[in-house]
């Protein structure tokens, strides 16, 4: 069967339910190569806009989701930023537990994060386990922590940095630091595993 230029997907698909007489009439290809563009580009635009229905998809609806959340839209921040932001005001809602920090924590940041209480003290610490140095987003993590912790509790952060002791034990000098071409600001964030 030939399908004389029939580039549209709808339209190849549509010419499948025809006899295969058709398959060489420029005619009913002409008529399907146009009905087939429009479904196509129908079809996308559905899938783009049910895209934007999802956090974990969504590019140019995040500013709604914003909206609907009562977050400030900052459209110069990486999307992955904003949606941390979504995910950690969404499961920022009910009573307000270690587990829930937890959750809020680890939104932002994608990797364990720890929650010690300090009771009498009435603080307590997130403790950034997996991640190196500072995460990038620390600011919008502390508004958030802010919103959801009770007002009388003080909250404190824990990062975790390339020591080193870590580097000795790893058998390098600062030497072969130098001759990678990390430099000393780096080097707190460097995994040397």
């Amino acid at each position: 069967m030939s399908n004389l230029g029939l580039t549209s997907v709808r339209g190849k698909e549509m010419m499948g339910y025809l006899p295969e007489f058709y398959a060489t009439s420029r005619s009913m290809q002409s008529i399907l190569a146009s009905q087939g563009k429009e479904l196509d580009d129908i079809i996308d635009e559905v899938a783009q806009k049910l895209d934007q229905q999802f956090v974990q998809t969504a590019t140019w609806g995040l500013d709604q989701w914003e909206r609907e959340l009562g977050i400030e839209t900052n459209s110069s921040k990486p999307v992955e930023q904003r949606r941390s932001v979504i995910y950690s005001k969404i499961r920022g809602v009910g009573t307000v537990t270690t587990r829930l920090i937890k959750r809020v924590a680890e939104a932002f940041d994608g990797g364990q994060v720890d929650v010690i209480p300090e009771e009498e003290a009435y603080s307590f610490t997130v403790k950034f386990i997996d991640t190196l140095g500072i995460p990038p987003n620390l600011d919008d993590l502390k508004a958030a922590i802010e919103e959801i912790k009770p007002a009388h509790l003080s909250v404190d952060y824990s990062f975790t940095y390339t020591t080193f002791g870590a580097l000795q034990e790893s058998g390098l000098t600062f030497g072969d630091i130098e001759n990678i071409g990390i430099t000393f600001g780096q080097l707190e964030t460097w995994d040397i595993e």
